[in-house]
C-alpha cells in the first residue's frame, strides 16, 4: 500500500523520546545536585569547588536494555545507552555580570533502539533511542532582568525543556512522555526535541510566585529536511545552526501553587499554551486537483496548508500527601492533551496521563512507582487515504487509526545520583495500526516489551 511522501518516514518509526536528566534553570543551585559524587568525598569536593566559583559540570550516563516479549515486526533485545555531559555558568560568580548564565551541554548516543529495530511503533520504547553520535544539544546565553521578573534566552535551544512538560510524566521511560509523539510526527524534522535543538530567542515572566508566562520562536526546521525522516543523518553533530526556514512559535501559561513544605493544599501546576508553525504543509488525502492521492487517475501532488498549529493542556497534580514529608511525596496524578488540524498531520490528538507513587515506603523515601498511558490517534485524513489507497490497488491492507503506549516502571534509587529502573510496557497497534512488512494485510501485532533503566549522574 502506498503512503502519501509527506508521511513515508513518519509512518514507520518517529524518533520522539525527551532526555529529561537535569532541570533546567536560569540560576546555579547552591548546593549540588543528587549525584554519585556525595560517595566519593575527592570528588564531591571538587565539584563544590567549581560549583562555589560559578561552574556546574555534570556527566550522566544512562542505559537501557529492553526486549520484545511479542508483538512488533520481529523478537528480540537491544542495548542503548548515552553520555550526557552538561556545564552551567554563573557569569555573576565568574565575572561579576549580575543575572547572566550561560549553558553548553551534548550527548554521546551509542546503541540501536527496540523501537526502530523491532517494534516500528512511534512512541519510541526508550526516551534516549536516536542515530548513534556525538551531538551538540543546547548553546545558550541568559539574562534576568527587572529583579529576575523577567529573562530572555538566545542560542541553540530545544522546546522540550521547557514547553508541554509534566513534572510527574517524567518518571517514565517510554520517550513519548517527553517530546510526545504527536509533536514530534506533526514538526518538519521531529521539531525542536531530543535529540535535535534549533536556533531560538525565548522569553520568561514571571510576575508572582505562581505565575509563568512563556514565548519561544524557534527555526522551524532543525535540519531543514521536512518530513523526509533524514534530520538525524543530516544533522548528524547537532551544529547545522540554520536560519532560513519558517518559523516555530510556541506560548505557555503557568500555574503552580502550594508548592512550599508549610503550605497546608496539595501541591499542582496547570499548563495552557500551543504553538504555530508559518511554513507549507502538504495534505493527507487530496490532491491539489481535487482527487484522492491514491487515485492513478489524479495528479499524484498533494494540496498545500499555509501554516499548521496545536493547542495543549497540562496538569500535575497531588492527590494525598505523605504526612510531615515534602509536598510531592505521596500519591500525585498527571495528564497532558493535545490537538492539532485533521488534513495535515500525522496525529490529530494526543492523550497521555499516569498515577504515581513517590516516596511511600519509609525504607525506600527516594523510590518512586508509576502507571502511564499515552494515547496517539491518527488524523482521520490518513484513514481516508488508506482506505482510497486499498480500493484502487484491489489488495486488503490495514487502515490506521491510532497506537496507545503502557508503561508500568519502578524507580529505585540505590544511592544518590544512581538509580536502576525495571520497566515494562505494552504498544496497542504499533505505528498507530501500521502494516505489518511481513505481512501486508495485517496490522503490525501489540507489542509486549520488557526492560530495564540504569541511571548514574557524576
Amino acid at each position: 500500500m502506498a503512503i502519501p511522501a509527506q508521511r513515508d518516514a513518519r509512518a514507520q518509526v518517529a524518533f520522539t523520546p525527551a532526555l529529561e536528566i537535569v532541570t533546567p534553570r536560569a540560576q546555579l543551585p547552591d548546593t549540588i545536585e543528587p549525584s554519585i559524587a556525595s560517595e566519593i568525598p575527592a570528588l564531591m569536593d571538587l565539584k563544590q569547588a567549581f560549583l562555589t566559583h560559578g561552574v556546574n559540570f555534570q556527566i550522566s550516563y544512562i542505559q537501557d536494555t529492553f526486549g520484545n516479549v511479542t508483538g512488533g515486526v520481529q523478537q528480540g533485545a537491544t542495548y542503548n545507552s548515552v553520555i550526557y555531559m552538561l556545564v552551567d555558568a554563573d557569569l555573576a560568580k565568574l565575572a561579576g555580570w549580575s543575572g547572566a548564565t550561560f549553558r553548553v551541554n551534548a550527548f554521546q548516543v551509542m546503541g540501536l533502539g527496540l523501537s526502530y529495530a523491532n517494534v516500528y511503533n512511534l512512541s519510541t520504547i526508550s526516551s534516549i533511542e536516536a542515530r548513534p553520535t556525538t551531538r551538540l544539544v543546547e548553546l545558550w546565553f541568559e539574562q534576568k532582568l527587572f529583579s529576575d521578573m523577567a529573562s530572555i534566552r538566545v542560542g541553540q535551544l530545544a522546546a522540550d525543556t521547557e514547553f508541554f512538560t509534566s513534572e510527574f510524566g517524567g518518571l517514565y521511560v517510554n520517550g513519548t512522555f517527553g517530546w510526545a509523539t504527536m509533536f514530534a510526527g506533526d514538526l518538519p524534522g521531529s521539531g525542536p526535541g531530543y535529540p535535535l535543538s534549533t536556533p531560538g530567542v525565548r522569553v520568561k515572566l514571571t510576575p508572582n510566585e505562581h505565575l509563568t508566562l512563556l514565548a519561544a520562536i524557534f527555526n522551524g526546521d532543525p535540519a531543514g529536511t521536512g518530513f523526509s525522516g533524514e534530520e538525524q543523518a543530516v544533522d548528524l553533530n547537532g551544529v547545522n545552526f540554520r536560519l532560513r526556514d519558517p518559523a516555530l512559535l510556541f506560548g505557555e501559561a503557568q500555574y503552580a501553587y502550594n508548592q512550599d513544605k508549610a503550605s497546608s493544599g496539595l501541591a499542582g501546576t496547570v499548563k495552557i499554551g500551543g504553538w504555530y508553525h508559518f511554513g507549507l504543509f502538504n495534505d493527507n488525502h487530496f490532491a491539489y486537483d481535487g482527487f484522492s492521492l491514491a487515485d492513478p487517475a489524479g495528479v499524484g501532488v498533494p494540496q498545500t496548508h499555509n501554516g499548521d498549529y496545536a493547542i495543549y493542556g497540562v496538569i500535575d497534580q497531588m492527590l494525598w500527601r505523605l504526612p510531615g514529608d515534602e509536598p510531592k511525596k505521596g500519591v500525585a496524578v498527571f495528564a497532558r492533551v493535545a490537538g492539532s488540524p485533521d488534513d495535515r498531520n500525522l496525529i490529530n490528538f494526543y492523550a497521555e496521563g499516569g498515577v504515581n507513587f513517590i516516596g511511600l515506603l519509609s525504607q525506600r523515601p527516594s523510590d518512586s512507582f508509576g502507571l502511564g498511558a499515552a494515547y496517539s490517534h491518527m488524523a482521520p485524513s490518513l484513514a481516508a487515504y488508506d482506505q482510497d489507497a486499498a480500493f484502487f490497488s484491489g489488495e486488503l491492507s490495514p487502515v490506521r487509526d491510532y497506537e496507545l503506549a503502557l508503561e508500568l516502571t519502578y524507580q529505585a534509587a540505590l544511592v544518590p545520583g544512581w538509580t536502576v529502573q525495571p520497566d515494562l510496557q505494552y504498544i496497542v497497534h504499533p505505528g498507530g495500526g501500521a502494516a505489518d512488512p511481513a505481512n501486508p494485510a495485517q496490522r503490525i501485532p501489540n507489542a509486549l516489551v520488557i526492560g530495564l533503566r540504569t541511571n548514574v549522574t557524576f
